[in-house]
């Protein structure tokens, strides 16, 4: 299933590609060349649909003239200035902006560069606001089996993906995790929210009886789970997690790297859930992936408990060189202004329903064994070959890329979150491109 290197393409040797077989792909490259709307060029000039938003970031659809133009505009004018004793105008700007879509009361805004450093960033928060409070026993982080949380050591030990920390040591000590809420049988091509699983946040009741309640700083979980497969929440149990948290008296900390920014409907995730973290990561989506950025809302009692000691102190020792970038941040207020001019925040809700229709009419389907959505976001699992976990799914990409749509797999699940400017007719050639790769493969 590999073709010879294009003609036209770049040597290929110096870039180790991340999360990729490398000499696999080295041997017949894949490359994308061009972008605009729904769609990808490839370097054979084929139109690819894309079907992930890039990696769960172009939510506002691909070559947007709007962000190319405020990009350049604030290059010329400023292209870098620090942010360590010092600022920029638009860097402010922009933090006013997110917050004015954020929950009520997450109206503090710190800048990242990425979803695995916001998840870094979250998680030296909520243990510096313990502190910052005199509680110097809370020092245990929880996360959740299968849960995934960027690669950074504080992601990867509060992750519950083994490949993604087995041979990199043990991690952060004093990390505990939830059980997943993965496989059970009563939820099996549930839509939209699976009824069962809700009892499964009653684990951390648990866990903290085994280490002791007042060493917990704070709980991390994916309200939808995306790299692991596309778990969705089951009714109830982000309300029985915010309640546990809550007798335990930690944090809670909603990864929305995936899920903010309109992609169930709402700006987040807790809007649409309804149900309110202390902190949220966020990423991908800030800026339709234009240039590497994140952000970590904070609940003002959250951040104001840092506030304290003399005015001269520094309150909180962290940062990036390129936190509140002035190009990303441009490439945010641009992004932002085309998110609510087309609304696209609330996209998902509208075309929701036509997803879930046409994604289940996959049932049935050679290797189905399951199919999972909410809001713009599919998971479809494929029964995987003997011995060979993921062979058939990697095989139902190649296919699916070579009829002109890009998927995600993770081992034996496509994974799917395609712009939130889908119509039901990119739809519709992306769910029947799946159903012919399906058949397609043993």
């Amino acid at each position: 299933m590999t073709n010879p290197a294009p003609s036209n393409a770049p040597a290929t040797d110096a870039f180790w590609m991340p999360f990729t077989a490398n000499r696999r792909f080295k041997a017949g490259p894949r490359l994308l060349v061009s972008a605009s709307g729904m769609f990808y060029r490839s370097h054979d000039d084929r139109e690819i649909l894309d079907g992930t938003a890039g990696l769960w970031t172009v939510n506002a659809g691909h070559g947007r003239q709007e962000i190319v133009d405020a990009v350049a505009r604030q290059m010329a004018t400023l292209d870098y200035a620090p942010t360590f004793q010092m600022g920029h105008p638009i860097a402010f700007e922009f933090a006013e902006r997110l917050a004015s879509i954020a929950p009520d009361g997450f109206d503090r805004v710190f800048f990242t560069n990425s979803g695995s450093e916001s998840v870094e960033t979250a998680l030296k928060i909520a243990l510096g606001y313990h502190y910052a409070r005199g509680d110097h026993r809370r020092t245990r982080l929880i996360g959740r089996e299968r849960g995934y949380h960027g690669t950074n050591f504080g992601g990867i030990s509060v992750g519950g993906i083994v490949t993604n920390r087995r041979v990199f040591g043990p991690g952060l000590p004093g990390v505990d995790h939830l059980p997943h809420t993965h496989g059970l049988a009563e939820n099996v091509f549930a839509q939209g929210q699976p009824p069962q699983g809700a009892h499964l946040a009653k684990e951390l009741d648990r866990i903290a009886a085994l280490h002791g309640p007042e060493t917990i700083a704070a709980v991390i979980v994916e309200p939808v789970a995306g790299s692991t497969g596309v778990l969705i929440p089951p009714v109830g149990y982000l309300e029985e997690l915010r309640a546990a948290c809550d007798r335990i008296g930690c944090l809670l900390i909603f990864d929305e790297v995936i899920t903010g920014y309109g992609r169930l409907g709402q700006a987040f995730a807790t809007q649409a859930l309804g149900v309110r973290p202390d902190l949220i990561c966020t990423a991908k989506g800030i800026n339709n992936g234009a240039l590497p950025m994140g952000a970590v809302f904070a609940r003002r009692e959250v951040h104001d408990a840092y506030m304290t000691g003399p005015e001269s102190m520094i309150e909180l020792f962290h940062g990036y060189t390129c936190s509140g970038h002035p190009a990303a941040c441009a490439a945010g207020l641009a992004t932002m202004d085309i998110m609510e001019r087309e609304g696209l925040m609330t996209r998902a809700a509208e075309i929701g329903p036509y997803w879930q229709k046409r994604l289940h009419e996959l049932k049935g389907a050679p290797h189905v064994i399951d199919i999972r959505n909410l809001g713009l976001i599919g998971g479809i699992e494929l029964s995987p070959r003997d011995g060979v976990v993921g062979a058939r799914g990697y095989d139902v990409f190649i296919k699916a890329y070579e009829a002109g749509a890009l998927i995600r797999v993770t081992g034996d699940i496509i994974a799917l979150s395609p712009p939130l400017i889908i119509e039901e007719s990119h739809i519709d050639r992306l769910v029947d491109t799946i159903g012919e790769a399906l058949h397609a493969v043993d």
